[in-house]
């Protein structure tokens, strides 16, 4: 199984997964025309995606769903409360491509599972993604974590994880009080320092790969983000070089490709 990041943060957000008999995305939340630029920069062929998984309705998540799915016959895949709230957004779409997912389902090679997380959407989902034993999990957009959220991306060898804002930023930034309550609330965004110690709770020290994600334009920036959860991690316990692979995913272009 390969994964790859081919943008994620504020203004967009866009994954790829590739096993050896499928291609799907993960969200399309940015013009269909930058998410074929991206696939391409990899040597990917956007005719060959399968489907389109959808967390949920945001913007940052969908504008590109509908473009991609008339352009290439794409089926896309969301809950039903997540549907009826997106479908407006993206225009007019095949029948056959309207994929209601509201429990595991297996497509080609893949178990795509999503998950509840707890965020100011109808029905937001995470999504853990299995092939042969591999699982790569996907948390973005949460404002909180409760036991089922960890108990859901633990064992994961890749794990996309939400690093979003920095508080202090984001206090004495320029966002008026009602957002920044927004994004600081259990239905906002995860801060650097409780990715970070949630991290902290889930690996096992197994060498997995964490991606920083999902970074806010404004109130964070990737050094800062990356700095904050590897302290929080060296006090917890980690040997950062040897414990676990951490990197960055980028706004705007896509990550390398992660081959598990």
């Amino acid at each position: 199984m390969e994964f790859c990041s081919l943008y994620s943060g504020s203004s967009g957000n866009c994954q790829f997964i590739k096993t050896e008999k499928i291609k799907i995305l993960v969200d399309a939340g940015l013009s269909g025309k930058k998410i074929e630029q991206s696939l391409k920069s990899i040597d990917e062929n956007p005719a060959d995606i399968k489907a389109i998984f959808v967390t949920h309705e945001h913007i940052d998540h969908i504008q590109g769903v509908g473009v991609l799915s008339r352009r290439y016959n794409i089926p896309v895949y969301a809950n039903c409360d997540t549907w009826g709230a997106m479908e407006t957004k993206i225009g007019k779409m095949k029948e056959e491509n309207i994929k209601v997912l509201d429990k595991e389902i297996s497509l080609g090679d893949l178990s795509i599972i999503p998950f509840d997380v707890s965020h100011d959407a109808v029905k937001p989902v995470g999504y853990n993604i299995i092939c042969k034993n591999k699982k790569i999990s996907l948390l973005t957009d949460t404002g909180c974590v409760n036991s089922s959220i960890k108990h859901n991306i633990k064992d994961s060898q890749l794990l996309l994880m939400e690093t979003n804002h920095d508080i202090e930023l984001l206090k004495v930034g320029s966002y008026p009080w009602p957002l920044k309550k927004r994004i600081m609330s259990d239905y906002g965004h995860l801060s650097n320092e409780t990715a970070a110690y949630l991290l902290s709770e889930v690996l096992t020290k197994g060498n997995e790969t964490v991606l920083l994600a999902h970074l806010s334009k404004e109130n964070n920036f990737p050094e800062l983000a990356y700095k904050t959860v590897s302290d929080i991690l060296i006090d917890e316990g980690f040997d950062i070089d040897n414990d676990l692979n951490l990197e960055m995913t980028y706004r705007n272009k896509a990550s390398k490709v992660y081959k598990l």
